[in-house]
């Protein structure tokens, strides 16, 4: 049985605990998840039966990949009776169908379209069961990460030798992203948030580093322009000054996530303080990574030994651009649950991968932190990205 049989089989148990006629999955990276094509198109589940993979293009690549049964998805006033027919507990004329989807990314549009569809049909939400059945990773995921993190390590340790002072944050990334699509990154930082795009990293350099931005995370960057305000700019790297290296990478769809703090000579005390207190944060959120404690917990351990340090106003950006959180779950999507928030009741759980990235930000001086990405297993956690601990000296 492939591995994505058996997540509709789960996803199908589910369901009928729920009384759920079906689930129709609309997100393409859900439908890769279920069936392991991501062609356009609509996964049907039904809560018992076969899967229906209702294909726009290309449907002799779904058949090529898909686990599950593929049809054209042809006309939409054909798409009630077919999923209807699928349901079990639809056979009746004028039976009504629970059918669950993912209205956390589903565009209001379509959501109407669909009510057009399937008329009395009662819509449920299923965007948190996927999510939540998404947060534990087979060991094949699991392998994929830790290939990405390889690749992020290759790629970092063959750049570090060409930084030098005066080059501009973006041909430092352009670097970085050679030596990454060389060795096989797909290119992409996929996240399920609206209105949230991530390229490959975000590198940058002393003040332009702690410029904010709408992204949510510590770190924002100037960006090429303000259409895409996020990451290297053009401002040229300085002796002294913290160069914040933020790094994904995507094999076979899965990502790593993990941050180095390089510096051409020292950071200045005050800096290498914060710097210094970052690494204390991690290992001391390492030491706990053990399953049953709470997501919330760790952050809020985290906020204490960052208040103890004196450094509450600078952690996880600065004023009101600080972000609310530590870490964050991450597989085929940069922001996947659990997240180490408040909030966040999730025990953490063998099969789990969270990157966890403690930061500080100085307005006009930089930003420094480290980020590495764990899995969590029986008996603790196994660190997944390989890059050399510690401020790197360049």
């Amino acid at each position: 049985m492939t591995i994505f049989k058996q997540r509709q089989m789960w996803l199908q148990q589910e369901m009928i605990q729920r009384g759920w006629s079906g689930f129709l999955v609309t997100h393409h990276v859900d439908i890769y998840y279920y069936c392991g094509s991501m062609q356009t198109g609509y996964l049907f589940i039904p809560a018992e039966g076969e899967v229906l993979y209702l294909v726009r293009r290309s449907v002799v690549r779904a058949e090529e990949e898909a686990s599950a049964d593929v049809e054209a998805l042809g006309s939409w006033k054909t798409l009630g009776e077919r999923l209807r027919a699928r349901c079990a507990d639809g056979s009746a004329a004028g039976a009504a169908l629970r059918i669950a989807t993912e209205l956390d990314v589903l565009p209001v549009q379509l959501y109407l379209r669909l009510q057009t569809a399937l008329p009395g049909a009662v819509w449920e939400d299923g965007s948190l069961l996927v999510r939540e059945q998404r947060m534990i990773k087979s060991p094949d995921e699991v392998a994929a990460i830790r290939e990405a993190a390889r690749v992020v390590d290759a790629a970092l340790e063959t750049v570090i030798p060409h930084i030098r002072e005066g080059m501009a944050e973006f041909e430092l990334m352009a670097l970085i992203e050679h030596q990454l699509r060389l060795r096989g990154h797909q290119g992409l930082m996929r996240m399920r948030a609206y209105n949230s795009e991530l390229i490959t990293g975000m590198v940058a350099a002393g003040a332009a580093a702690a410029v904010p931005t709408y992204f949510d995370g510590p770190a924002g960057g100037t960006g090429l322009h303000p259409s895409s305000p996020q990451s290297s700019g053009r401002a040229p790297i300085r002796r002294g000054e913290p160069i914040l290296v933020d790094l994904g990478c995507m094999i076979d769809g899965y990502l790593i996530d993990q941050t180095r703090t390089l510096v051409i000579g020292d950071l200045d005390p005050e800096l290498q303080r914060a710097y210094d207190v970052a690494e204390e944060v991690l290992r001391a959120t390492e030491a706990r990574l053990q399953p049953g404690r709470i997501a919330e917990h760790l952050y809020l351990l985290a906020l204490d030994h960052v208040q103890e340090a004196g450094l509450s106003a600078h952690f996880m950006g600065y004023g009101a651009d600080q972000v609310k959180f530590l870490g964050h779950g991450i597989g085929l999507e940069i922001d996947e649950l659990p997240v180490l928030a408040k909030g966040f009741k999730y025990p953490l759980a063998p099969g789990m991968v969270i990157a966890i990235e403690p930061k500080f930000t100085f307005p006009g001086r930089g930003v420094v932190g480290i980020e590495d990405t764990y899995l969590i297993t029986d008996n603790g956690f196994e660190k997944l990205t390989m890059s050399r601990d510690g401020l790197i000296r360049v």
